[in-house]
């Protein structure tokens, strides 16, 4: 009989131990936040509060089940500097097998021959192609690997070269890891939204993303009458395809934060997160 009284003496104070773990955690996270939201350019423009208590729960509770975070936004809009610099700060802690980052850009379908045979890009958009609808990339492809990392299993993902249009499957290994951060143009569109824990959206104003749109397309070999076609199009297909994915985010980040403030942020919500664990742990 005292055995049972003990199991539950201890049961009740690892239970005590760990609402008073979370309480710390997430009333922690709110302060930094307030302290985001005072800034000229914040980080997170709105946040949804029940899932932070739910998410601070998940981890509090030791659960070793894997958390699919989707991150989407218009094309140049800062997604891929957040996941990024979200990312260099978890490296920082020596973090970098508790996630897995999986990228929308590496599915895009191979149309190198199409390319080739149209001669340019400017001839290949005059055929009516697009680079900017949910039909360019297999997110058929990406769901199933999506599935089979929150399943617990490694998949093999593609890589997607901008400049010839190529797709070369196979090509990077990724593990299951607790935290998998999935980044594109589409994923949280019908065909994916569904798998993500966490839904991220990016928000940046038209101007900014229209600047960093074309000095991103010199990088690629797309200039000139190719350049303003296809970024056009990018314009028209986002009202149709994006824009309107915002209302499925949990979070909303302002595409404007510098690079290194994501870091910052990021690394201080880190460390409350691992010295508050730590302490009541």
């Amino acid at each position: 009989m005292s055995g049972i009284i003990e199991k539950e003496i201890t049961e009740k104070h690892q239970q005590d131990n760990t609402s008073m773990l979370v309480f710390k955690i997430v009333d922690g996270i709110k302060e930094i936040l307030e302290e985001d939201r005072q800034q000229k350019q914040p980080l997170v423009l709105s946040l949804n509060d029940k899932l932070l208590i739910k998410i601070v729960k998940q981890f509090c509770s030791n659960k070793q089940q894997q958390c699919l975070i989707g991150i989407t936004g218009e094309s140049a809009s800062g997604k891929t500097t957040f996941v990024n610099y979200v990312s260099k700060a978890l490296r920082k802690k020596l973090f970098n097998e508790s996630y897995t980052t999986l990228c929308c850009d590496d599915y895009y379908k191979d149309t190198s021959e199409e390319l080739k045979k149209a001669g340019s890009y400017e001839e290949l958009y005059k055929t009516g192609f697009s680079f900017d609808t949910p039909n360019a990339i297999n997110l058929e492809l990406m769901r199933a690997h999506l599935i089979s990392l929150k399943h617990g299993c490694g998949v093999n993902a593609p890589e997607y070269d901008f400049v010839t249009c190529e797709s070369i499957p196979n090509r990077a290994y990724k593990n299951p890891t607790r935290a998998i951060l999935a980044e594109g143009l589409y994923v949280l569109g019908e065909e994916l939204v569904d798998l993500f824990d966490i839904k991220v959206y990016v928000f940046t104003p038209f101007e900014q993303i229209k600047e960093r749109w074309f000095a991103r397309a010199i990088s690629r070999g797309k200039t000139g009458h190719a350049a303003e076609h296809q970024f056009n199009d990018v314009n028209s297909t986002a009202q149709i395809y994006i824009r309107p994915t915002m209302k499925n985010a949990d979070i909303i980040i302002n595409g404007l934060a510098s690079a290194e403030y994501i870091e910052e942020i990021t690394t201080r919500i880190i460390n409350l997160v691992n010295d508050t664990y730590n302490f009541y742990k």
